[in-house]
């Protein structure tokens, strides 16, 4: 290109001329030009990492968010052919379900001496695991060795897990007597292979694995097939994708700089993981941009949806699409059909199961081991999968379900009802009722806040709690409304 403009830094003058930047520059310099850039409204393609450390990189991310700016994060395997056609195949459910993956990169040379072997190469290898296993791992632990220069470690083993027990490893060295970029997935049904360094590029799969056979592991060893892709070139697929996203408004969904702040968030975690001393080292916890908390033994479907706050404990399981709000407490051995939706702020305690067809609320409370049904006459000889089989069960605002008991689908629990331990519960509940016994029964009334309300003597009664007053109507409890507002 001899014609090209070329500048000598970005504050020449004509050198902002332009709409958008892609910054190859060392990386401790990503921050400091990527902000001037964002700050003039361009949109921009960083070179990985996007930055060295997670609080520059959210600076970027939130700047270019509210200036509705393109910036994405040069995670250039994302664009490989092959690792595309991996993915499809992972979706296809070619391999069945994911169980292990490992990731190998190493050569000899070239040695670093500002960065680590980690930060060197490990960001390429964290940005496909997150792609191929559409998630964002809860645990992480590094360790490796430090040779050539002090505090800088050539050598790298850093082991990863992700939800629905999914194990990764990422290997990575400079020291090492030949090149092997090695991509190996192993899954229930078979196994995929992809080494980058070799001259042919083969992407394989092995059908082999293990069956359990009458109580007995047995090996299947099938046949291998070779997989043929389509070959491109990453770079101008990956510059293409950022061209569309700024003049076709393509959705920046792969590398966009929320996926590069949490590489970084992997990064510093394996990071802090491989320098603390050893009787310090422990595995790292982390959480996901969407800062909400997962134990390490519970399972969560790629496709639910989570919002900030929420809290998800031991041995619980998210399936397809669910929907929970902020601020929500998923206690142990909880289980969350496909499709359920659950407001904010919501409470449910150990072993309870909310099926596909119930419908929570914010605020509702269900304690533990009470018990959610969605079909009316079930029959296992006769199955009856689907939403259409399913009953509505509607549980609204602030209802309260006590340990043990029984909701049967089909009802709505009104607003800020209790349901007493062990009940069971035919039909509708009112708003504000309590219902205890088999089959449940209403005994009286609560405001909001828990006072029990009595009106043999006073029309209305005023909780202190809720500060509302409640009088009843024609048999229902109500708040009072003054000049149109609630008391």
């Amino acid at each position: 290109y001899p014609n090209i403009q070329v500048f000598g830094s970005l504050e020449e003058p004509g050198a902002l001329n332009f709409s958008a930047y892609t910054v190859a520059v060392p990386a401790e310099f990503h921050y400091d030009i990527t902000l001037k850039l964002l700050q003039n409204d361009k949109h921009v393609l960083v070179e990985k990492p996007l930055t060295l450390d997670v609080n520059t990189s959210s600076t970027l991310v939130n700047l270019a968010k509210k200036k509705k700016l393109v910036l994405m994060t040069g995670h250039l395997l994302l664009f490989h052919p092959a690792i595309r056609k991996i993915k499809a195949l992972i979706n296809e459910n070619k391999v069945g379900k994911l169980q292990y993956i490992y990731s190998n990169r190493l050569n000899l040379g070239t040695v670093r001496k500002e960065e680590n072997s980690l930060w060197n190469f490990a960001p390429h290898d964290i940005s496909v695991l997150n792609y191929l296993t559409d998630a964002f791992p809860h645990k992480v632990d590094s360790n490796g060795g430090a040779f050539l220069q002090p505090h800088i470690h050539d050598t790298t083993m850093t082991n990863l897990a992700y939800p629905n027990n999914i194990v990764a490893h990422i290997f990575v060295s400079w020291l090492h007597p030949f090149k092997e970029h090695r991509l190996v997935i192993i899954g229930s049904k078979g196994m995929l292979s992809y080494e980058d360094s070799s001259a042919d590029k083969v992407l394989k799969f092995y059908e082999k694995g293990i069956d359990w056979i009458n109580g007995e592991p047995i090996k299947r060893d099938g046949p291998t097939e070779t997989i043929p892709y389509e070959k491109g070139a990453p770079l101008a697929l990956e510059l293409q994708h950022f061209h569309n996203c700024i003049c076709e408004k393509e959705a920046n969904t792969l590398i966009s700089g929320e996926h590069g702040l949490d590489v970084l968030k992997v990064l510093e975690s394996a990071n802090q993981s491989l320098t603390q001393a050893p009787k310090q080292q422990q595995n790292s916890t982390i959480e996901a941009s969407s800062d909400y908390k997962v134990h390490p033994s519970a399972t969560i479907d790629p496709s639910a949806n989570i919002a900030k706050g929420s809290k998800i404990w031991n041995f619980s399981n998210i399936q397809k699409n669910a929907q929970i709000g902020a601020n929500c407490i998923l206690g142990q051995n909880v289980n969350i059909g496909p499709n359920v939706k659950i407001g904010h702020s919501c409470k449910i305690q150990n072993n309870v199961s909310v099926y596909e067809g119930v419908e929570l609320e914010d605020y509702v409370f269900c304690g533990p081991s009470m018990v959610f049904t969605n079909i009316n006459i079930p029959r296992s000889k006769y199955p009856q999968a689907g939403a259409e089989f399913y009953q509505r069960t509607l549980i609204k605002e602030g209802a309260s379900i006590g340990a043990n008991a029984t909701i049967v689908c089909g009802v709505t629990l009104g607003r800020h009802c209790l349901i007493g331990a062990g009940a069971v519960v035919t039909k509708d509940v009112p708003d504000f009722a309590i219902i205890v016994g088999n089959p449940g029964k209403q005994i009286g009334w609560l405001s909001e806040g828990g006072t029990p309300l009595t009106f043999t003597e006073e029309p209305s009664q005023f909780c202190p709690k809720s500060n509302q007053t409640y009088q009843l109507e024609e048999g229902i409890v109500v708040e009072v409304k003054k000049e149109g507002v609630l008391t």
